[in-house]
């Protein structure tokens, strides 16, 4: 029997062994044995940088307050999702496989699963060796750990946190699993073209899986003048709107979420805004059937003048 190393492992995980770069398709399709089950499930991305995770983390955190047990899991190699949850970087799934040497049924939850503040669990999925694999692969491994140790039975809210933009089939594997996904963004072009291409992602995804669009997450930004023009011309819906303030910031490096920060009139109200949106994603959000714009199109709608 031949012994594969762990980037071998998994590159015959991600179905493309023997496949040479730009050959065939390694995209990861769903399990049905390995769906998430009754949790209200929610996959977010955009733009690299644009501050997905402090969304995310700040959102979960929203969700615990209202009463949810919820599970958040970081999909990106930088595995840094939950660190103002938990105050550190956690070890990731990837890790935790490693260490026993790629046999799953060695772990036990607490080599993967982190508890952070608000009782929200935490988990780093990771991502496979540099060059290697694939993200697709990784995210099934994490939601198939959770399952087999049951730890998806008692959550009523999972919260994916995705790479940047990326939309190759790897890092949309998420949308598999996802009941709505929501995008982050800044009321500027880059963010704006980052988002018409996961919107095409979703709507890809949505032929064969249950994920549907939610809408957009406005941060980092004074105005929505742009999104709202973006929105207008495709369909798109603003779920809430959260300003560039210096204290969201500081927060990430004094690793704190939002709630653990000094009262104040503006950071209340943003938190306020938190616990709004969880609430109206928790009642639900009508599916959007946005139709994205081609890349000139975007250009000439928000164009430089």
């Amino acid at each position: 029997m031949t012994v594969l190393d762990p980037p071998a492992r998994l590159r015959a995980a991600s179905g493309c062994n023997t496949c040479e770069d730009g050959e065939g398709s390694v995209q990861v399709k769903l399990d049905p044995g390995q769906r998430i089950g009754t949790a209200k499930v929610f996959a977010v991305y955009g733009k690299g940088g644009i501050g997905k995770s402090t969304t995310s983390s700040n959102l979960s955190v929203a969700f615990s307050k209202l009463g949810k047990r919820v599970l958040q899991i970081g999909c990106d190699p930088k595995h840094d999702s939950t660190f103002t949850l938990t105050k550190r970087l956690v070890p990731t799934v990837i890790d935790a496989l490693e260490a026993v040497d790629f046999h799953p049924e060695e772990l036990r939850p607490e080599d993967f699963v982190f508890p952070g503040y608000g009782g929200v669990s935490c988990v780093e999925a990771g991502g496979p060796p540099a060059g290697t694999g694939c993200g697709g692969y990784v995210v099934g491994q994490t939601v198939k750990l959770l399952r087999e140790h049951h730890l998806l039975e008692d959550t009523d809210v999972v919260i994916f946190d995705v790479l940047g933009d990326v939309v190759c089939g790897g890092f949309a594997a998420p949308l598999q699993h996802a009941d709505r996904a929501l995008v982050v963004a800044a009321n500027d072009f880059d963010s704006i073209f980052a988002m018409n291409r996961i919107v095409a992602a979703i709507q890809a995804k949505s032929r064969n899986y249950d994920v549907r669009l939610g809408g957009v997450i406005v941060n980092r930004s004074a105005a929505t003048d742009q999104i709202d023009r973006y929105n207008d011309a495709i369909g798109m819906r603003m779920l809430a709107h959260f300003p560039d303030l210096d204290a969201i910031r500081r927060s990430r490096l004094q690793k704190s979420t939002l709630f653990e920060m000094p009262s104040s009139p503006e950071l209340d109200a943003v938190k306020d805004e938190y616990l709004r949106l969880a609430a109206r994603l928790w009642a639900g959000v009508e599916p959007l059937h946005a139709t994205p714009m081609k890349d000139r199109d975007i250009f000439d709608l928000l164009g430089f003048e």
